[in-house]
């Protein structure tokens, strides 16, 4: 297994492997801009015409709380292309390799195993297909995951001011809100070097999340509450 990976990483450097290689980082980043636009331009909508129409539909006394909506998400639009790549990478690049996998094992077979049968190219749909289903498993992995470490961090949070059953029970009643957070804590997983500061990083936005939804002043309890274990 070492020995095939290192034979691997040594062939990636290879003329006819690089040419494969640029062309497939061009190609994916062409999708993630494409599609990092699209969500761009779909929150730079909803900012300012959702505005106006969600105004007309609630009324005039909901003007500050939608201009603040607003605000914000005009600030999730400007970070909209960043935070998209983050996110779409992973199921990119799967859809992407389905177009030059087969490119790639021809040049490993005609280099290593010149003496042996070479494999058959797949169809284009049938590798399409394929490619779409992995990206399909990251994406689901990715919403998995951002459903865990939300869960996680949330409840750690709210279990320093609230009984254990409590603190489930509060993630339950803003479970949107604390999934979208959990979003927002996996693409800071996808992060290579930086995923290393997650439980800091995790716990610290938990800890802020868990404050606004419990108001200025969150009731506080005796940690006896928390474990069930009197203090002595």
């Amino acid at each position: 297994m070492l020995d095939a990976a290192v034979k691997a990483l040594s062939q990636i450097l290879s003329p006819p492997m690089r040419s494969i290689l640029w062309r497939s980082i061009g190609l994916a980043l062409v999708l993630i801009v494409v599609l990092a636009l699209g969500l761009q331009r779909l929150l730079s909508w909803f900012a300012t015409s959702g505005e106006g129409w969600a105004e007309a539909m609630l009324g005039p006394g909901f003007h500050t709380p939608l201009n603040v909506l607003s605000w914000i998400v005009s600030i999730a639009a400007g970070l909209g292309v960043v935070f998209g790549a983050v996110f779409l990478m992973p199921a990119i690049t799967s859809l992407v390799a389905s177009v030059f996998v087969d490119e790639a094992a021809d040049h490993v077979e005609r280099e290593y195993y010149p003496a042996e049968r070479p494999g058959v190219a797949l169809p284009f749909g049938l590798a399409m297909t394929e490619g779409v289903k992995t990206a399909a498993g990251f994406i689901a992995f990715f919403i998995a995951t951002a459903w865990l470490l939300g869960r996680e961090y949330f409840e750690l949070a709210a279990m320093r001011f609230r009984p254990p059953a409590e603190a489930k029970a509060m993630r339950k009643e803003n479970a949107g809100i604390v999934f979208t957070a959990g979003l927002v804590i996996a693409a800071f997983v996808s992060i290579p070097i930086v995923n290393l500061a997650t439980p800091l990083f995790g716990m610290a936005f938990m800890v802020h999340m868990h404050k606004r939804l419990s108001g200025p002043r969150p009731e506080l309890i005796e940690p006896s509450r928390r474990t069930g274990v009197p203090v002595a």
